[in-house]
């Protein structure tokens, strides 16, 4: 049931005032801005530059593959090193992929390097999510209720992030230079996510090697996979999506307003996030999230339909609102039914999915674009919608509690050969 409304933000107020809480959060904020903008950066990249939606769309997605494939890795890496030790490293590659992939496409270079470029930066980028999210179950232990409450500020700045970043990037990218987008990315990831590492009060407690070894806790593999695909076909969804978008504008003559309409998107979630984090929820977050599948699906209906940049607008603007309490609705499953010692790798596996669903999602809306128009390309997001609430038929009823693996309706660690 909501809280009363002169005791609307108690709960925020309450999560932040907990010591070095703040800092990490507002440092985490400008750390994954490049969420918002690196993918949208290559396609104004790209396409500033000359060539087609279809190359956009496969650098698009070497980078968010790459992202994928390594998010798990870093993930374990944070857990057993600590944060302090890995981000800085993990950052400045970061940095060498961005620079390597803007030079390689301004210089003319071959594709390859620009794919290997991009590769690399994907590789790279930190997971910043899981990384400030288990900095909170850490600062918050033993605080579930107030840890929904963190996930849920948490998902509205990254809501705020998709409103800054997308707008800036593309007025950057249009109206300056084309690279300025992946600049952005470039001039706020590497310098937050340093100043993330160096706050070393509030991150995880690291495990030591002999720990992993002797006492390393059992996951629960069947429900965090189906999580995981569950955030995949959403990752489709949302890539499609905002390729759509660029192209939409971009047919209509108003590419600089792209980005107006993307955030336009992200302030509609985020205004659900905001509401979500304020409310006392009685439902499982997994009932949670098949309800949030199934409106997702739902919404993406009209986007085919729509011609009018104001209009397209205003649908965007409500159909955000399904975005974010479905994502906190996943994390929150993850953060109950993962062990502690494993959180953080439990959430870079929810953020694998849907990082690796980013990348079909973009590549094929950048066919459809190509060979039929913008408004068809909808459709491939629309998919990503159906297939996203299939998925989550298949989740089981509850999670249970960290630790308590003998709660979780599936089974438990039978998948424990991936442990």
């Amino acid at each position: 049931m909501p809280y009363a409304p002169n005791s609307m933000f108690t709960r925020y107020r309450t999560v932040l005032a907990h010591p070095g809480a703040l800092r990490f959060s507002v440092t985490a904020l400008v750390a994954r801005l490049p969420i918002s903008v690196s993918t949208l950066g290559i396609v104004l990249l790209v396409t500033g530059l000359g060539h087609s939606y279809g190359l956009a769309g496969v650098l698009s997605a070497s980078y968010t593959i790459a992202n994928g494939l390594s998010s798990v890795v870093q993930g374990r890496l944070l857990d057993r090193l600590g944060q302090s030790v890995v981000l800085p490293i993990v950052t400045a590659a970061y940095a060498v992929g961005v620079v390597g992939l803007v030079t390689a496409l301004e210089s003319d270079w071959p594709q390859a390097l620009a794919f290997a470029s991009s590769f690399l930066a994907g590789t790279a980028y930190p997971p910043i999510g899981s990384a400030v999210r288990a900095r909170w179950s850490h600062v918050l232990a033993g605080r579930p209720a107030e840890v929904e409450t963190a996930y849920a500020l948490e998902s509205v700045i990254d809501e705020l992030i998709f409103v800054i970043g997308p707008t800036l990037a593309t007025v950057l990218a249009t109206q300056w230079h084309p690279w300025a987008g992946l600049g952005l990315a470039l001039l706020t990831g590497v310098p937050g996510t340093l100043l993330l590492a160096a706050q070393r009060g509030s991150q995880p407690i690291p495990r030591r090697a002999h720990q992993v070894e002797t006492s390393r806790p059992a996951m629960p593999w069947r429900p965090v996979l189906l999580l995981s695909a569950v955030s995949f076909a959403l990752g489709s969804l949302f890539a499609a999506a905002e390729v759509s978008t660029v192209a939409v504008s971009a047919e209509q003559d108003a590419k600089p307003y792209a980005g107006v309409l993307l955030a336009s998107w992200a302030f509609g979630s985020m205004l659900a996030g905001l509401i979500t984090g304020t409310r006392q929820w009685r439902r499982h977050p997994i009932q949670r999230v098949r309800t949030g599948c199934f409106l997702l699906a739902l919404v993406m209906v009209p986007m085919t339909l729509v011609g009018s940049m104001t209009a397209m607008g205003l649908v965007l603007f409500v159909s955000g609102f399904g975005v974010a309490p479905t994502l906190i609705a996943v994390l929150s499953s993850i953060e109950q039914g993962v062990p502690a010692g494993r959180l953080t790798e439990g959430i870079a596996i929810a953020h694998t999915g849907l990082a690796a669903g980013l990348a079909p999602g973009a590549a094929l809306a950048g066919l459809v674009i190509d060979a039929h128009g913008a408004s068809p390309s909808y459709l491939v997001a629309l998919g990503g919608g159906v297939l996203a609430a299939l998925g989550s038929l298949a989740l089981p009823r509850s999670f249970g509690p960290p630790g308590a693996t003998d709660a979780v309706p599936v089974g438990g660690d039978e998948l424990s050969g991936l442990s």
